[in-house]
């Protein structure tokens, strides 16, 4: 008898836990806000440009909210902490610069300190450009793969990283950045972790010193999850500077795509950024003629080092939008999306800040601090003749990643991010929620449990539609708040691509939702959206777009500030969110 209680009251907790766990009152995800892409003075480039001194620890506590003093001296502070930070110094030559300033025993003697001493000598704040002549300078450098160092350095990282971990408050993600720029068209991707140091210094950063192709970083992932048991994934960055290569149409050998590599490219890059200081990836005007909020932030002159002039039949590659209506196209021949991405934003600063307000930017790399004359001069210099430079001033101070989790936790986090339960700002910390279905209504968007009815009658952004229920089009539910200390909303927007009847794909822009007065805007917006043009039978992706009104972007505040001239510059903007996707699937 005792056997038999036993069994059956465990049989009741498990009817209790699940009732617990139903959709109707299981806890909601929570918003958190970091960034993923921020560079120390661990960083070559970073170190290269002044930031000799902040290093990683100096990093976290930034975005902890702690007031920092910047190598210049100055006093640095958040005005609102953030939620997690990604440390993602490059992997090439990672800790090295530094180590090398300060004398360190195992590199001070070595013919790399030597080339890195004499050419800060002779040029003791370096440029964009310089980097180009001290890659010549190290080519065939035998440092940069000394495994003897790279263990000092990562075991340094990961502990530091440890040191700032404190689920419930402040979350601190074990990643890097891996540095591919074949051509000077940039395909670096980020690297981050789940795990902590039981498993991530089971290995060494894989770095593009091993290889610039990224199936070859998706097959280091899949080792390192096959004998540590851990998880970790890429993110792609500034698709935007690399001429098309970012989302070609075939893989780095110029091969078509197998569904072997489909896969893979699915599994192991299910984030992308879309937005950061050095201009943003959602869309172009050229390949949206019609989309008249798509020339935003746009780098379109050059790739990444300005060796090759950018083309429009190259933006198709370089764009996200253009990537998730090709991923259609591939899941149909294939029967696996390698472009089925998340979004978000992050800053990729130098600084080690990580700073994304137009009135607290403390630029890219620590050279241009508020007040210096940062605006001016070349960030990219066009070698070719026919293209222009890419100026300082078009910097953009963007983004954040913002992210729906259950919990504040280094696993919580990564795991939101891995399903897709994300977004990008560029910079405001606006509330946004996405939700798809078949049964939405509009009283569902003006309930006080309206998040509920989300997940209750639907799914969230990063997800594909549940199979479906009725003959009907599919529903959105769209709950969006501006940021408490930021401008109000102008607009929601979704954009759908699709499959349309002649196999190619398609797009358009639906304006759901628009403030009556454009200039003042609303805080809230919440309403229902229904596809007006719903095929059944095609493929399709759904995302949201929000827009504020249009502020001032930060050389005009700069110029306000400090007295800077601003003749022939961009001096507003609107700021914008952009949700994951939802997909559907006939």
């Amino acid at each position: 008898m005792r056997r038999i209680a036993i069994v059956v009251f465990g049989g009741m907790l498990a009817a209790c836990a699940a009732r617990a766990q139903s959709p109707q009152d299981a806890p909601l995800p929570e918003l958190y806000w970091g960034d993923t892409h921020v560079h120390s003075a661990y960083s070559l480039d970073a170190n290269l440009f002044n930031n000799f001194t902040l290093g990683p620890d100096v990093a976290y506590r930034f975005a902890r909210g702690e007031a920092i003093r910047t190598g210049a001296g100055r006093v640095a502070q958040l005005e609102r902490p953030l939620d997690f930070l990604v440390v993602s110094d490059h992997a090439e030559y990672m800790g090295v610069f530094k180590m090398i300033r300060e004398g360190h025993p195992a590199v001070s003697s070595t013919e790399t300190a030597r080339v890195v001493k004499k050419l800060i000598d002779e040029n003791p704040i370096f440029g964009p450009e310089d980097i180009t002549a001290l890659n010549a300078a190290l080519d065939g450098d035998p440092l940069v793969a000394d495994e003897g160092i790279q263990r000092l350095v990562w075991d340094e990282v990961i502990d530091i990283a440890e040191r700032n971990n404190e689920p419930g408050r402040f979350v601190s993600i074990v990643g890097y950045e891996w540095g591919s720029t074949p051509g000077g068209d940039n395909l670096h991707r980020n690297v981050l972790f789940r795990d902590g140091p039981d498993k991530t210094k089971q290995i060494l950063p894989f770095s593009a010193v091993h290889s610039q192709h990224p199936e070859d970083l998706w097959a280091f992932l899949a080792r390192y999850e096959r004998d540590t048991g851990g998880q970790a994934f890429a993110i792609p960055h500034n698709s935007n500077l690399s001429n098309g290569r970012m989302f070609a149409m075939e893989d780095s050998n110029g091969q078509p795509f197998s569904i072997a590599y489909a896969e893979a490219r699915q599994r192991y890059e299910p984030v992308v950024e879309v937005t950061q200081i050095k201009g943003d990836s959602e869309a172009h005007p050229f390949l949206s003629p019609d989309d008249e909020f798509a020339d935003f932030e746009t780098w379109d002159e050059t790739n990444i080092f300005g060796l090759v002039k950018t083309e429009p039949s190259m933006h198709e590659g370089s764009y996200a939008r253009a990537a998730l209506k090709n991923g259609l196209l591939l899941q149909t021949a294939l029967g696996v999306n390698p472009f089925r991405f998340a979004m978000i934003g992050s800053t990729d600063a130098h600084t080690s800040l990580a700073t994304a307000d137009e009135d607290d930017y403390w630029g890219k790399t620590a050279n241009m601090p508020p007040g210096s004359d940062r605006m001016l001069g070349a960030f990219i210099r066009a070698v070719p003749e026919d293209a222009a430079d890419t100026m300082n001033w078009e910097q953009a101070a963007a983004g954040y990643a913002g992210v729906w989790a259950t919990e504040h936790s280094r696993e919580a986090i990564f795991d939101a991010m891995r399903r897709g339960e994300v977004y990008a700002t560029t910079g405001p910390r606006m509330n946004v929620r996405f939700f798809g279905g078949w049964r939405f209504a509009d009283v569902d968007a003006r309930s006080s449990r309206a998040a509920r009815a989300g997940y209750v009658k639907g799914v969230p952004m990063g997800s594909d539609l549940p199979a479906r229920s009725r003959d009907a089009a599919p529903s959105f539910l769209v709950l969006a708040a501006k940021d408490p200390e930021g401008a109000n909303l102008q607009r929601v927007q979704i954009v759908k691509g699709w499959v349309g009847d002649d196999d190619q794909a398609e797009e358009r822009v639906y304006d759901v939702s628009v403030a009556e007065d454009k200039v003042a805007g609303v805080a809230e917006i919440a309403t229902v959206w229904q596809d007006p043009d719903f095929d059944p039978e095609r493929l399709a992706f759904y995302y949201l777009r929000v827009l504020e009104v249009p502020t001032p972007r930060w050389n005009a505040i700069d110029a306000a500030r400090y007295g800077k001239p601003i003749a022939g510059m961009r001096t507003s903007q609107q700021e914008r969110a952009y949700t994951s996707p939802i997909w559907f699937t006939p």
